[in-house]
């Protein structure tokens, strides 16, 4: 069996979430797996037969990591994860879940292809961001999905330069910058307009938020460039960065952000069957094939 050590990860204090844990334990118990459980679940599980644990313990210690929630739970578990050797599936308890495979009802059904072997394991790499001050790290993160600078106001413009490797690029006045991964080219830069990106090619996209000219498009660059941000100094000084909408990191007037891809990968697993094009088309709503 490819998986002994298995982590059950969750949102917690949500119904349907709790429905799925308690199933996936008595499935992975039934298998004779080692359980592990992170730590904010612990109380919802209907058994004792587990090791509580955060998640950098179960990034050391567990083959394989069984995320149930949306998205969102999947990122926040993502970013740590990411920096371990470890397999990652998602169960779907949220609303879209481009990153949550399996279907509640499917459950075991799907975990038997992916412990009988019946899967594919896709990497997804991560952008590390800093923020820059006179030229010292003052502040950095991690992202899956997107880099997002923007004002702390709503609807507030702000101006800034756009560097690629060094190059300047363009100068901006607009209410901020995503930049993105493929993986997050589906997310909030599909909102802003930007282009999907599949998953295997080694591309970011820069799309402009709200930009106050209409000859300001999204650009597709290589992944392993090196974007930079210079933030004018006229700016007012309530201006952010974020990283997958969850992590923010103050940004002040002159600072720099860096955006490089990370050195590591998020290795997320999918059961037999998976398409991604097949994803898009539930997910987006697309018409479906006419003959």
């Amino acid at each position: 069996m490819p998986y002994q050590t298995i982590a059950l990860i969750g949102k917690p204090q949500h119904k349907a979430t709790h429905d799925s844990l308690n199933i996936l334990a008595q499935y992975l118990i039934a298998k004779g797996c080692k359980l592990l459980v992170e730590e904010s679940i612990a109380v919802e599980l209907e058994t004792d037969n587990f090791r509580t644990c955060n998640l950098v313990t179960i990034g050391k210690e567990a083959d394989l990591a069984v995320v149930v929630g949306g998205d969102g739970s999947m990122l926040g578990a993502a970013r740590v994860l990411a920096r371990f050797d470890i397999h990652v599936v998602g169960v779907n308890r949220g609303n879209l879940g481009f990153l949550t495979d399996i279907h509640p009802d499917e459950i075991t059904q799907q975990l038997d292809l992916i412990f009988n072997g019946e899967c594919v394991v896709e990497e997804r790499f991560l952008l590390e961001v800093g923020v820059y001050r006179h030229e010292k790290l003052k502040s950095n993160n991690a992202a899956v999905n997107e880099v997002v600078l923007h004002h702390g106001k709503v609807a507030h413009m702000m101006e800034f330069e756009i560097y690629i490797d060094g190059q300047f690029v363009f100068s901006q006045r607009s209410d901020g910058l995503i930049v993105a991964t493929p993986t997050g080219s589906t997310a909030y830069s599909l909102s802003a307009g930007g282009p999907i990106i599949m998953p295997k090619l080694d591309a970011l996209t820069l799309v402009p938020m709200f930009p106050h000219t209409l000859s300001s498009r999204p650009i597709v660059v290589d992944a392993d460039s090196q974007v930079s941000m210079k933030v004018s100094k006229v700016n007012s000084d309530s201006l952010q960065v974020s990283c997958d909408s969850h992590i923010v990191l103050p940004v002040l007037p002159g600072d720099e952000i860096r955006i490089n891809k990370g050195a590591d990968k998020l290795h997320l697993v999918h059961p037999k069957g998976y398409s991604y094009f097949n994803v898009l088309r539930k997910k987006l709503g697309w018409g479906s094939k006419l003959y």
